[in-house]
Formats: C-alpha cells, sequence, structure tokens
C-alpha cells in the first residue's frame, strides 16, 4: 500500500519546457475524478502583493481531452473556463504559460534560470480545492545542469530536485513557489530547523558563508521572538530563494520560504583582506532588512491574518483595514530586529528609523488618508502609484511602522507591557489565523492594564500626526529639526539624470503655486532680469542667491513656460534627525525585554 506521501492524487500538474527561448512553460493538469460540468480558473492576483494582474494573460493554447477526444471548453471570463466531462474518466487540460517576468510575483524562464509562482501556473479546480494535488518538474535536455529549489514536500525526486511533490490543497500548492537554474546554494539550521538558501545570478565575489551566518542569526532571533529561547517555528524547513539581478529589489513571503530581488551590489563581497574585519554595505543592510521583513512573515500574515484572508479568494480583490498591522508592523521589526540580532547598533538603527520618520512626514497625504483606509485602497491606490499618490495616500509600511513605535513606546513608558508581548499574545489567541481588529484592541487592554481606544482610533484611524517627538523623548531619543534639502523646500520631486525633470510636485508647496506639473522639464531660472540655464536643481540656489521671487523656465508638451516662483527661506520646512540623549535608556529600548 502508498504512503499517504506517495499516494496518487486526484489533481496532479506536470510542468515542463514547451520552448525555452519562446520563453514558455507547458503545463499539464489531470483531473482524476472531474465534475460532470467542470470549471477551473487561473488565479487574478497572488497573495501577499495586493493588485489584480491578470495572470491569465499569459496563457495561451489551453485544450482538453478526455482519453484521445478532444472536450470543447467554454471560456466563462478573463480567467474561467468551463468542460463537459464524463465523471467515470479523467480529464487533461494543457496548456502554456508565457514566463518573462523578473520580479518576485509570477514567472520566469530563460536558458539559464526558471522560476514560478502556482498562481502564474496553476489552474485552480472549482470544488476540489482541499484535496492533495501532486507536483511534476520535468527537466529539458539544455536543463541537465539545473536544480530545483521549493518548500514543497517531495516524494520523489532526482538529487538535483526534479520529480514528483506534493501540496495538501491548492491553497498550499500555490503558496510554494519553484525556483531552477545554476544557482548558488547553502542550508543551516536555525534553532534546530533546516533552512535552505539559493541565489540566483550570483556573481563570484558573493560571501556565502557570510550570508548564511547573518541569515541564521536573523531567523534564530525571530523564532525566539515569537516562541522564546527553546521554540520552534510553525514550519518544518524554509527556503531563501534570491535573484540577484543588475537593477532590482523586492520580496513576496510564502508559508516555508520566500522570494527576494536584489541588484548584485548588495551581495556580500569575499574580502581581499582576510585579516580585516568585513564591512557591511548599506545596500547590504537593505537587504537584510528586507530578509528580516519577509521572515517576520511567516508569523505574521501568512498564519497571523485578517479575518478576511482566513481563506483566499483568488478570482478578485480580497480587502482588509489591517495592511498597517500586517505589512507597517512587520516594517518595524524588520530592523529593530536586526539590531537585536546584533547586526545593526543604535546609530545605524536610528538613522534608518529617522530616514522612515521623514518619509511620512514629506507624504501630505498622511493628513489626508488614515492607514486603515490606505489598507483597504491598497489595490488602487499603493500598488498603482503615480505623480499624485505623495498627495492623495500614506504608505501602510512606513507609517504602519510608526504607529508600531508609538504602541511600542507608549507601552513601555507605561511599563505594564511591550509591543513583543501583545504580538506574541496575539499570536496564542488567533491561532486559526483570523485575526479583527477587535483582538488588537483587546490584547493591548489585558496587557496594557487600560483602553487604547483612543490611540486606535487617533493614530490607525485618524490622519493627525503622531505624537513621536514626546515618545522618542520619553526614550532618549532627541528630535532635531534641520533645513530640509531644496527640492522638499519647493514641494518637489525630480530627476536629474538629463537636465531637471519633474516627476512629483507636493500639494501646497510653492511649486505647485507656481503652476509646476508632473512631467515638466525645468530648463532655467531668470532672477533680477537675468536669465540662466539649470543643469540640476542646487543650480537655482547658485543663480537666485539672496533673492525671493524667481521665474522657472519649463517646457511641458514642447511648450515654453514662464512660472513665478516664490522661493522659500531654508527655515521654512525642515527635516527630523534623531540624537541620542540617554544611551542606557535607548539600549533599553532596543533590547528585547523577554522571550517568553
Amino acid at each position: 500500500m502508498p504512503t499517504p506521501s506517495s499516494a496518487p492524487c486526484a489533481i496532479a500538474y506536470r510542468v515542463e519546457v514547451a520552448d525555452l527561448h519562446a520563453h514558455l512553460f507547458r503545463v499539464t493538469l489531470t483531473i482524476a475524478r472531474p465534475a460532470a460540468t467542470q470549471r477551473v480558473s487561473l488565479p487574478v492576483w497572488i497573495p501577499g502583493s495586493y493588485l489584480v494582474r491578470e495572470f491569465s494573460k499569459n496563457l495561451q493554447n489551453l485544450h482538453a481531452r478526455q482519453g484521445k477526444q478532444a472536450l470543447p471548453l467554454q471560456q466563462l471570463d478573463k480567467n474561467t473556463w468551463e468542460a463537459s466531462a464524463n465523471p467515470a474518466k479523467p480529464l487533461v487540460l494543457v496548456c502554456e504559460i508565457y514566463a518573462f517576468d523578473t520580479s518576485v510575483r509570477t514567472a520566469w524562464l530563460d536558458a539559464s534560470r526558471g522560476f514560478f509562482n502556482g498562481t502564474s501556473l496553476f489552474l485552480r479546480v472549482h470544488g476540489q480545492e482541499d484535496t492533495a494535488h501532486a507536483l511534476e518538474l520535468v527537466p529539458a535536455k539544455a536543463m541537465a545542469d539545473w536544480s530545483v529549489a521549493t518548500g514543497l514536500a517531495p516524494c520523489d525526486t532526482t538529487p538535483q530536485g526534479f520529480g514528483h511533490y506534493r501540496a495538501e490543497n491548492y491553497d498550499e500548492l500555490a503558496d510554494c513557489p519553484v525556483e531552477m537554474g545554476r544557482f548558488w546554494s547553502g542550508s543551516f539550521k536555525a534553532c534546530g530547523v533546516p533552512h535552505r538558501f539559493v541565489v540566483a545570478g550570483a556573481p563570484p565575489s558573493l560571501d556565502g558563508a557570510r550570508l548564511l551566518a547573518d541569515a541564521k542569526a536573523i531567523c534564530e532571533t525571530e523564532i525566539r521572538f515569537w516562541h522564546g529561547s527553546r521554540g520552534k517555528p510553525p514550519h518544518k524547513n524554509y527556503v531563501f530563494m534570491l535573484n540577484a539581478v543588475d537593477d532590482g529589489y523586492g520580496g513576496l513571503e510564502h508559508r516555508n520560504s520566500t522570494v527576494l530581488v536584489c541588484t548584485r551590489r548588495d551581495l556580500p563581497r569575499l574580502a581581499e583582506d582576510k585579516t580585516a574585519p568585513p564591512k557591511r554595505s548599506e545596500g547590504y543592510t537593505t537587504l537584510l532588512g528586507l530578509i528580516s521583513h519577509e521572515y517576520f512573515h511567516t508569523w505574521n500574515v501568512k498564519r497571523l491574518r485578517p479575518a478576511e484572508f482566513a481563506r483566499y479568494a483568488y478570482d478578485a480583490e480580497q480587502y482588509t483595514r489591517l495592511l498597517w498591522f500586517f505589512e507597517g508592523f512587520t516594517s518595524y521589526y524588520d530592523d529593530l530586529l536586526l539590531r537585536r540580532t546584533g547586526l545593526l547598533d543604535n546609530a545605524s538603527y536610528l538613522k534608518l528609523l529617522n530616514k522612515t520618520i521623514n518619509q511620512v512626514q514629506q507624504s501630505p497625504g498622511r493628513l489626508l488618508h488614515s492607514v486603515a483606509q490606505a489598507s483597504m485602497d491598497a489595490w488602487v491606490k499603493y500598488y498603482r502609484q503615480d505623480e499624485n499618490t505623495p498627495n492623495a495616500t500614506v504608505s501602510y509600511y512606513t507609517k504602519g511602522a510608526l504607529v508600531a513605535l508609538c504602541f511600542d513606546l507608549t507601552l513601555r513608558g507605561e511599563g505594564q507591557t511591550t509591543l513583543d508581548d501583545v504580538m506574541r499574545a496575539l499570536w496564542k489567541r488567533c491561532q486559526a489565523g483570523a485575526m479583527r481588529e477587535a483582538d488588537f484592541a483587546e490584547v493591548l487592554a489585558d496587557l496594557g492594564g487600560r483602553s487604547f481606544d483612543a490611540e486606535i482610533q487617533a493614530w490607525v484611524h485618524g490622519t493627525a500626526d503622531l505624537p513621536l517627538k514626546d515618545l522618542l523623548a520619553g526614550h532618549g531619543v532627541a528630535v532635531h529639526e534641520d533645513p530640509a534639502q531644496l527640492a522638499q523646500r519647493l514641494g518637489l520631486r525630480v530627476a536629474e539624470s538629463n537636465g531637471v525633470q519633474v516627476k512629483v510636485v507636493l500639494r501646497g508647496g510653492a511649486a505647485e503655486q507656481a503652476g509646476m506639473a508632473a512631467g515638466d522639464e525645468w530648463l532655467g531660472v531668470e532672477v533680477d532680469g537675468h536669465g540662466w540655464r539649470m543643469s540640476k536643481l542646487d543650480d537655482l540656489l547658485l543663480y537666485a542667491g539672496t533673492a525671493r521671487h524667481a521665474t522657472a523656465l519649463v517646457a511641458r508638451d514642447k511648450r515654453l513656460l514662464r512660472l513665478p516662483l516664490a522661493l522659500p527661506p531654508a527655515a521654512s520646512c525642515t527635516t527630523w534627525r534623531l540624537a541620542t540623549e540617554t544611551p542606557r535608556a535607548v539600549t533599553a529600548w532596543l533590547e528585547p525585554i523577554s522571550e517568553k
């Protein structure tokens, strides 16, 4: 009798290469016991990335058969098909998927690398989503030296990883991406649990040993954060899949893996001087923060998740007002846990926190859109950003992180509990995975000894600025206000690669009052009757001197415009600079309080 792990599955997928150079996967789906009227559909979005991406646009040449008889398929909408089948015979559907997206969200295939998320390749069999699903990965001749990395459970695979895998249901299959190719691979154990790290596109200078050591430190810190010094994570194994490219950044969390993208320059490099201590570049610190962020999602959003995500609905948007918690609080802890791991010192951590504060403070949309509203509107605002985004909304990542900071410092200041304890209590309270805002409020009240409804209303549902200065001062961090850079004083965001290109005009700023618009090319400036050509924004200070008024010369749609511009003084706009006043108090805040 076959073991459960090797027993035949009612739903089976076979993935092979149709054409490497045309970037086409061929996917064969076999439904052992189809319904008389069997529907299948391809997801329109991938959990963790809140935008309808229309994965069916990459599907082609779909056809069905039972035995040798071809069956007609009726397309019901953009991503759903239906077949009239004999329930006594297996139904086989074959399609091709175009895979040429280097992001973490879809699929890629060329002569050196293959990658896919299940939501891009696997038609969902309606009515049988909760049955076991099998996956077979078949290599082509050109892939003889390729290997496979995935979080799926293997049943019968080659040493390189090709062969058969099994998922308990469609959700698990869709949540376990697959990396294939000639990648660098290393492994470690975190709190006794096997972890694998693979890097596609790794240059010869990659210091793999250092990457593994730092990733292990992050994983062990986060496991102990949630489960204490003797705890185990909720996964039996974990896979980091990092694609190193010339220019790119991003990550997407999964139940026991994550997919990451970084620039090759950000990877740790082998030191030429073996006796010198290794240096950590700003880019590598950013990569470690990404690793920390996505691994923290193993708990916060993949298992402890919004009640609205108790079961994913793959065919349409799925709304929640809680992304400020699941993404924002994760963004708070990603760098904080780097500090607690010892990969950052206090000054480096405060520098990153300073950057987050200024990003929020410099977005006029924070005064218009709450983080709860921003969470709800992620599908149409955050993931569809344009030149007006900073004026219309606020990031639930960055402001959500600051909301977490405010709760943490408030709780610590009152001496009853910490946000660490709140997170662990929510984990225990919501073991089924479904969390609501009321759960957060009740745990805060239980552990904090009072109601925090006023803070939730003001910080989560309100648009007033957060009480960051007072809270930071109470923990030994002073806020100094320095004169802002020229672009911020003018209310602009520009690019200067080829002259001065206006990208964003911020609400209420001098540039908006002058009539500037996104897309303008700022050519020059007239001051006191003299005209000057500008090649970069700082040229304005050179030519304006102490003048308070000038005429901006801009090109828009091939028309030349003369715009009256009031030049704000340096003191009119400031940026924050955090400074340590009492190091002992800061250390107490940044170190873990307990590991219960």
